[in-house]
């Protein structure tokens, strides 16, 4: 499977999909969908529409990749992992047609998740791609909306070495006549969205033409801004609890696409409720490691950023942390831009250099020497439940601890961090 082992374990089509939906009677069909992609931002943007329709009302299916700690965290209804017995008794039932398929790891989840949505009788369910678009698993659906949160480069060996050619792969979700909201305006990709816009035949909307947000407080609780409809010249106060610097953007995104969910579909979602919804993300929906405060003092944050566009996102954020001594936990996998990203980080924290327990990861050890290279010291640590353990013991109360580089470096220390008197994992995973 991709996450864990690289491009080795994709299928650059969507045969082994349309297959198994086939078979299974064409699951997602059966419920109206909202489809998002991006290089970053896609899993925030994808758990803000989840918590904005929950709280109109509506049943909410939600499907994001890849997982922290639990494989269920992936499919969600209404906010709650599928169940342990369901997952077996799919897998148990469906035996034959995995035999017959062959499928990925990736395509077989994907088809899970449909069939979960279908029985449950979501009212709609919000599905984020797992890699670029066009050639994406989840790309056999018809959505009502499709969202394409920003392009910036990452996966250059399969999506293509230019910000156009990355564009044109994620673009592959756009569908006929159904409308697209691009969450960031780039020079590099307008024309590339435009037109595939205009040979869909879909209405495109631009999230930064429709709101703007200006900051007003940011806390370790969450964000306040004023949010600036400018067609309608209307303002409102709006909070996050939603920590990160960059979710910013995703807010913008979320809220356009709810103006088109209302203007276009004819969904109704009051605003006051996107507002309420708005504060209570990881509360309806479960999201963690996007700027997640673990613990407030010693100050311990955990971020999945994990391309040099989003850990400089991240790097930003963390730059105006106050803090006597600044410790980072990093790891990466083997096929990132890691000299790049390092060039980024800070050259006067304490560094814990590891890798995650997965065929993919790059060794610390290979990770130490290009961070040595990039002037950033530090130690090695064989696990990244070590790393974790030695920053916490060199913590003073003043201090500060950043994890990231990977969904799996903060997935095994949040995992760790539960099971040694854990910070927490806030949604119970029942």
């Amino acid at each position: 499977m991709f996450s864990k082992q690289g491009s080795s374990a994709i299928k650059k089509d969507i045969t082994n999909t349309v297959k198994l939906c086939e078979a299974l009677g064409m699951p997602h069909e059966k419920f109206q969908s909202i489809h998002i992609a991006g290089t970053n931002g896609k899993g925030s943007t994808s758990h803000m529409m989840a918590a904005i329709l929950q709280k109109a009302g509506y049943k909410v299916g939600l499907y994001t990749s890849p997982h922290l700690v639990d494989f269920r965290e992936r499919i969600r209804i209404n906010g709650a992992p599928i169940g342990q017995e369901w997952v077996v008794n799919f897998v148990a039932t469906h035996q034959d047609l995995v035999d017959d398929v062959q499928p990925s790891f990736f395509e077989i989840t994907v088809a899970m998740a449909f069939c979960a949505f279908a029985e449950q009788e979501v009212d709609i369910a919000v599905i984020e791609t797992g890699l670029g678009g066009r050639l994406d698993s989840t790309n056999i659906i018809t959505p009502i909306l499709s969202i394409i949160t920003n392009i910036s480069y990452d996966h250059k060996d399969i999506l293509g070495e230019t910000l156009p050619e990355i564009a044109a792969e994620k673009a592959g979700i756009i569908k006929q006549q159904v409308p697209v909201v691009i969450g960031q305006q780039q020079a590099e990709t307008e024309r590339v969205f435009f037109e595939h816009a205009v040979r869909k035949q879909s209405p495109v909307y631009y999230a930064d033409a429709l709101w703007d947000l200006v900051r007003t407080k940011q806390d370790l609780s969450g964000q306040y801004f004023k949010a600036v409809h400018r067609a309608k010249r209307e303002m409102y106060d709006l909070k996050t609890d939603l920590t990160g610097s960059y979710q910013k953007h995703n807010i913008k995104t979320v809220l356009a696409a709810v103006d088109v969910l209302i203007s276009s579909k004819g969904l109704n979602i009051p605003f006051d409720l996107t507002i309420q919804a708005l504060s209570e993300v990881k509360q309806l929906t479960g999201l963690h490691g996007r700027w997640d405060v673990l613990q407030q003092q010693p100050l311990i944050v955990a971020d999945v950023a994990h391309n040099p566009a989003g850990i400089e996102e991240v790097m930003q954020q963390w730059g105006l942390v106050k803090a006597e001594q600044k410790h980072i936990v990093v790891g990466f996998v083997k096929d990132k831009d890691v000299d790049e990203a390092l060039s980024i980080f800070p050259k006067d924290a304490t560094y814990y250099f590891c890798n995650a327990g997965i065929p993919r990861a790059l060794p610390a050890s290979s990770l130490h020497k290009i961070a040595t290279e990039a002037g950033l010291a530090g130690n090695i640590y064989g696990t990244v439940a070590d790393a974790v353990r030695a920053a916490r013991n060199g913590l003073k109360l003043n201090d500060a601890l950043l994890i990231t580089g990977s969904f799996f470096i903060v997935g095994e220390a949040i995992e760790y961090l539960n099971a040694n008197n854990g910070l927490l994992f806030a949604t119970p995973l029942k």
